[in-house]
Order: C-alpha cells, then structure tokens, then sequence
C-alpha cells in the first residue's frame, strides 16, 4: 500500500502566510513524514533528537541547524526536554524579487541569493554554532519572534532583516564548505543520486505495478519533485520511464533465456501478453519472437552476454 505524503500549506500549520516562528511549546508536531509549500529550519537549543530530510538522516544537538527546501519530504524527531526554533516562511518573504518555481531553487546561482545556501546544500552537511555566533542565532530568533507576536509598524521588515542575518552567519560560518559544494555543483549531483534511487526502486519491481507515488516515497522525494526532476534530467515521463525499464528488460530476457513470451510478459508487469507484444513492437520496431529470431541470428552475441541492439525503421 503507499503510502500518503501530506503536503502542508502555511496556514495549515501557522497562524500567518508570509512568515512564522515557534519554539518547542506551541508548535504542533507532525508524527509521520510529510513536505510544505515553505522554507523551514530549525535552530536546536537542548537535547539530541534526530531530523530526516530525504535520504539523510541529521543528529541534531545543541547548536545544530538543519534546513529544508519546499517540497522536500523530512520527518522531525521530538525528544523531551528539546528546546528549539521553528521557523517557516515563504520564498517571497525572504526574496521578493526571486521569481523561481520552488522546485527550480537548486538551479539558482549563489551569487543571485547566498543565502539559500544551506538549504542548497543541507544533504551534504552539518550546520552548527557555538560561542557568541550560537547566542547571535538564538537572540535574533527570539527578536524575530517578539516581532512576529506584535506585528506591528515595520514588524516584518526588522523580522526580514533578523532572518537575513542568521542565514548569513551560518553562512560565513561554513563559508569554505559552502562556496566548495557550489564549484562541485553539488546540487546536480544530488538530484543525480535521488533519480539513482527511483531508477534502482524500478528496477527491482518491474515485474509488478510501478506508482509513482511509491516510487517517490521510496526514494524519499514528493511525487510532484520526481515528476520534475525526471523531465529536467531524462526529458521523459514517469510512464515513459518505467515503459522503457519493462521493455530493456524484456529484451534481455528475450535474448538469454528461452522463457515464453507470455512468461515474459507476466515478469516485466504486463498481464496482457497481446498488449506487451504491441507495446514491445511499438518500442522496438519487431514483436518479441521476431526479435529473439534475430537477436539469435547474429552469430550467438546473445549467448555471450552482448546486448542485443534495438531495430530501426
């Protein structure tokens, strides 16, 4: 069964639509894995508990700052005796002008908005203050947060202002580890590794019915964030894709073993061994026995493990 990724709006969790902020007593946990339409980060104050974003799990102590892109699927572990800062807040909130689709923010150059950096690169480190740049981060929040609260004449603009300001320390903080990540373009391998992980997930269910949900889930991204990232990175759908595994792995049983076409049919996920045969004609341009024939005629490359090639019109 799949399993049900809840997608939060702002006011679905907080009180206002631009920007909020809590601490440990009145924020509402969410016991499952879920995503939102927002930026979030969490300063830690007391405790070890532990955060997951994606397929990384943070071991969160105090001092540590874990931050989470829109649509990003985590889980946020609470522990008694935590103490802690929530913030949320909307990509308009913090840069009016950056009219970019959530789900194209790892596309955004640094240099247009630095301060996205540790939500940019989050997957590949830890985030911590200590001294006088932990009590900056922690009196900033509680200012941000008075604020909030009073929302009064420039109440948002002093609140921008601390909010600007605590990303900017975590980033001059781990300014050699941040501007290094960004020459790598680490963010194009993360999202490499992500479609890895749904292409692996294919792989080892071809043989039954493939969702995306549960592809996603699988690979700990939002069906809506695998839909874009394989149109960004294969110019193919999700249907296209699994298609395309279920007929590559048909060929390949059609050119090693000696197994019926409706055998094979039924172990690349078609219960239809009529229907597998016009899509495999569709994809390959020959039905499955005409294929075998000549994948069979080609001198035994099969027999040695050579992969058969694809037919042209």
């Amino acid at each position: 069964m799949a399993r049900t990724i809840k997608t939060y709006s702002m006011l679905e969790r907080v009180e206002h639509a631009d920007f909020d902020i809590h601490t440990e007593h009145d924020l509402t946990s969410v016991e499952r894995e879920h995503r939102h339409e927002y930026f979030q980060l969490q300063l830690h104050l007391a405790g070890r508990t532990e955060h997951r974003i994606g397929a990384r799990v943070l071991a969160l102590e105090p001092g540590s700052l874990c931050f989470v892109l829109p649509y990003r699927v985590h889980h946020a572990g609470r522990t008694p005796g935590s103490k802690f800062f929530v913030i949320n807040f909307e990509t308009h909130f913090l840069r009016p002008a950056l009219a970019v689709d959530p789900l194209d923010l790892e596309d955004v150059p640094l240099g247009r908005a630095p301060e996205l950096a540790p939500f940019l690169f989050q997957e590949y480190m830890d985030f911590r203050l200590r001294g006088a740049e932990l009590a900056l981060a922690r009196g900033l929040c509680a200012e941000m947060a008075l604020e909030n609260a009073r929302r009064g004449f420039c109440s948002l603009e002093i609140i921008h202002a601390h909010l600007v300001r605590l990303l900017a320390t975590v980033c001059r903080r781990h300014e050699g580890e941040l501007l290094g990540l960004a020459a790598e373009r680490a963010q194009v391998r993360s999202r490499r590794d992500a479609l890895s992980r749904v292409l692996r997930y294919i792989r080892q269910h071809v043989g039954t019915r493939i969702s995306l949900t549960e592809s996603a889930a699988a690979a700990h991204l939002s069906p809506n964030y695998l839909t874009h990232l394989l149109k960004k990175e294969t110019g193919r759908t999700f249907v296209e894709l699994v298609t395309a595994r279920r007929m590559e792995k048909a060929r390949e049983l059609l050119s090693r073993t000696a197994l019926r076409v409706t055998d094979i049919a039924a172990a690349v996920g078609f219960e239809d061994a009529a229907y597998f045969t016009r899509r495999f004609r569709q994809h390959f341009h020959a039905g499955p026995r005409e294929y075998r024939n000549r994948a069979s005629s080609t001198g035994g490359a099969a027999r040695r493990g050579a992969r058969a090639r694809p037919f042209s019109t």
